[in-house]
């Protein structure tokens, strides 16, 4: 297991340095004591550890538990996700449907503690089925809640949302990028078709499939556009292109919602907008997480996620541990999301129902 992921990093990693790490040096520090690992926990740790090293945001081994999630985009939880403030969790959104929701969680709650231990820079939230899990809170009135909930199997995201604001302003969110999802957005770029603008939420979407990525930019534009570089490990660069689809163009003016959990697609997507000038992009920076990855079988069920070709976003910048600047940086406060409100999309309307803003297709 540790010489089939250690080998394919090697062979196929975008990067042949390594980023400057000594690979082979590696091997010798980890190799060892992923032979003293005494079950498939201990041994993931260790192989991540030593991928840890690459600083690669594409790049991680996955346990036969989590290689299954990804192939069915569901996994064990609880039924939120989170967002950093500052040095608080706050819980960011609820999925309807989920034990959180049955249970009374609301956004803007922040979270204490999970099974009486804090959460930390990085928590681990890959829980078993069934497992209980407490969570501890502070509402919105400040009071302590203790909620007990059984991870259940979820979806990794929401469904796409589709709404009208003032103004027959169109609010469009969606949190992955599959086939599924292009459908729905299609879906609403037909309907609202005349739309004076649309605001594109992606402030919790991670990314997704390249393919789809290409063909959802493809609704925004006429014609085929520059949507970035990808390079190889030897080398070669191949220019991307969007794909229009002539039943489903939107004309109208865009604004584009992001903020750090927005992530790979969903970044490249912002990326494009921008350079291309066809959208203003409002929020935070963006995660920094564009490499192009794919899903390598491991013995044992496991999978390696591999990073083999680098991103360069039209205008020739490096996303890749850069993010992407928005045009409108909105300050969140955590009185504002704890009361929820939503900064983002209130400045998002304003520039958009502003006159004269040229970002909209000719």
């Amino acid at each position: 297991m540790f010489y089939a992921v250690w080998d394919k990093v090697n062979r196929k990693h975008y990067e042949p340095q390594t980023h400057g790490v000594d690979w082979e040096s590696a091997a010798r520090k980890y190799g060892p004591l992923a032979a003293l690992a005494t079950d498939d926990k201990a041994l993931y740790a260790t192989i991540n550890d030593m991928l840890e090293l690459l600083h690669d945001s594409h790049t991680r081994a996955l346990t036969p538990a989590q290689a299954k999630a990804h192939r069915l985009r569901r996994r064990e939880r609880t039924g939120f996700s989170l967002s950093r403030v500052g040095e608080e969790w706050i819980v960011a959104d609820v999925l309807p449907g989920s034990p959180a929701a049955d249970a009374g969680v609301e956004s803007g709650w922040v979270v204490l503690a999970h099974d009486g231990e804090p959460l930390g820079d990085k928590p681990d939230l890959f829980f078993t089925p069934g497992q209980s899990v407490t969570w501890e809170f502070l509402d919105r009135k400040n009071e302590h809640r203790h909620v007990t909930v059984n991870a259940t199997s979820l979806p990794f995201a929401r469904p796409p949302s589709v709404r009208e604001l003032e103004a027959g302003i169109v609010y469009v969110r969606f949190d992955e990028f599959y086939a599924d999802v292009r459908r729905a957005v299609r879906d609403a770029v037909v309907r609202f078709a005349a739309a004076p603008a649309m605001i594109i939420d992606l402030r919790h979407n991670p990314g997704g499939e390249q393919r789809q990525l290409k063909r959802i930019l493809g609704f925004f534009f006429e014609k085929p556009v520059d949507c970035g570089t990808v390079v190889t490990r030897s080398g070669a660069r191949t220019l991307t292109r969007t794909v229009p689809d002539t039943a489903a163009h939107y004309r109208g003016k865009v604004a584009v919602l992001v903020d750090a959990a927005s992530a790979s697609s969903a970044e490249i997507f912002a990326a494009v907008m921008k350079d291309q000038r066809r959208a203003v992009i409002v929020g935070r920076k963006t995660a920094g997480a564009v490499l192009v990855s794919d899903f390598l079988d491991l013995p044992g069920g496991g999978q390696l996620q591999l990073s083999e070709e680098d991103y360069i976003a039209p205008n020739g910048r490096r996303i890749e541990s850069n993010g992407i600047e928005p045009d409108i940086v909105v300050t969140r406060t955590m009185a504002e999301l704890r009361a929820g409100g939503d900064p983002d999309l209130a400045a998002a309307l304003k520039v958009v129902q502003a006159a004269g803003d040229p970002r909209s297709a000719p």
